[in-house]
């Protein structure tokens, strides 16, 4: 009898369990299958540095004049300049405009250098706070809707990648180019985030001040600095966790262009910013374009400073606005100056500020 309760207790026993881990396998998910390519959900707590309740700052630029100019574009049919020294992004939708009637987009950041636009969302370096900033036109304005910090160690220059569809922001010192893009569907509040897809690098531009980076068709060109004097090219290639970037090859310079600033190709010509020599010396800056990067090597370029009306300055970042090509400048009063360039000619200088 005792052998008999002793059995119908394990039995009863068998039952629960076999109950209780039915239950739990219905009550389980099966994970989804992870898709390389698929755009990370709008969950707020997969982004960092949402910014909770985004607002235009809703201010006018005080000054009357730019202190250290470094860049200038064009984005929504607004004008935005990089005002580096006053620490501010300052924008207006007329460029004739007094700078006492722009307002400012962000007064937020130390020393930000570039802004890149893709459609959606402009995108800052904040350089010396190491971090990117990014802003959302909304129905009152420009407001900062995300910042990303630790963004390697002085980010200098931000570009859209119209092909990869992708921002890119170079670490100045570190060798690091951050591949960032954008969520496809906004999230409740009407906010695209941006998420850091990928980190790339080159391990011999770690130390090395390189302020900038160029993308064109047959690579990726990031200027000298002025401790390591060459020019590299390089590709992106591989994908996922293999992508790297790839050293392609390699064009010296000669030790009076070394501390390079930008080079942007124009028609037939690379035209190249400098701002010091190997030794960090201002007074070597200028600016020089050539047809072929190893021919300046050998001294074969052509110095173009005066053609613009300028001298005793640093030319800095160039770009082209509507077929019309803008320079900042600094350490004199001529800011930015505008051209053109016709059959490689370059012509209608201007001063705009």
């Amino acid at each position: 009898m005792v052998n008999l309760k002793k059995q119908m207790k394990r039995i009863v026993l068998f039952i629960l369990l076999c109950i209780t881990l039915t239950a739990c396998a219905k009550n389980k998910t099966a994970p989804a299958e992870e898709d390389e390519t698929q755009i990370p959900p709008n969950n707020n707590a997969l982004y960092d540095g949402l910014v909770e309740h985004p607002q235009p700052l809703s201010e006018y630029n005080t000054y009357d004049t730019l202190n250290v100019a470094t860049y200038i574009m064009r984005a929504d049919d607004t004008y935005f300049i990089a005002d580096c020294y006053h620490d501010q992004i300052i924008y207006s939708d007329a460029l004739d405009k007094p700078l006492t009637e722009w307002s400012i987009l962000t007064n937020e950041v130390h020393y930000a250098h570039t802004i890149a636009f893709d459609g959606t969302t402009l995108l800052i370096d904040d350089t010396e706070n190491n971090r990117l900033l990014a802003f959302q036109k909304t129905d009152k304005g420009y407001a900062h809707t995300q910042t990303l910090e630790g963004i390697g160690m002085k980010p200098h220059f931000v570009q859209y990648n119209k092909k990869r569809q992708e921002f890119m922001a170079w670490s100045s010192i570190t060798g690091e180019l951050y591949l960032l893009k954008r969520c496809v569907t906004p999230n409740e509040q009407g906010i695209y985030p941006l998420y850091i897809d990928n980190i790339l690098k080159i391990d011999e531009l770690y130390g090395v001040y390189v302020r900038s980076f160029t993308v064109l068709e047959d690579g990726i060109y990031f200027v000298s600095g002025h401790n390591n004097q060459t020019i590299l090219k390089a590709q992106i290639t591989g994908n996922g966790d293999e992508t790297s970037l790839t050293v392609t090859n390699r064009y010296e310079v000669p030790a009076n262009l070394a501390g390079m600033v930008q080079l942007y190709k124009i028609q037939d010509y690379y035209y190249i910013t400098v701002s010091t020599d190997n030794t960090e010396n201002q007074e070597y800056a200028t600016i020089v374009r050539t047809r072929h990067l190893e021919d300046l090597k050998t001294g074969d370029y052509e110095d173009i400073y005066a053609q613009f009306g300028l001298h005793g300055g640093t030319p800095y970042y160039i770009n082209e606005i509507e077929g019309r090509y803008y320079m900042t400048h600094h350490r004199t009063d001529k800011n930015i100056i505008a051209f053109d360039v016709t059959d490689n000619m370059i012509e209608h200088v201007e001063l705009v500020f």
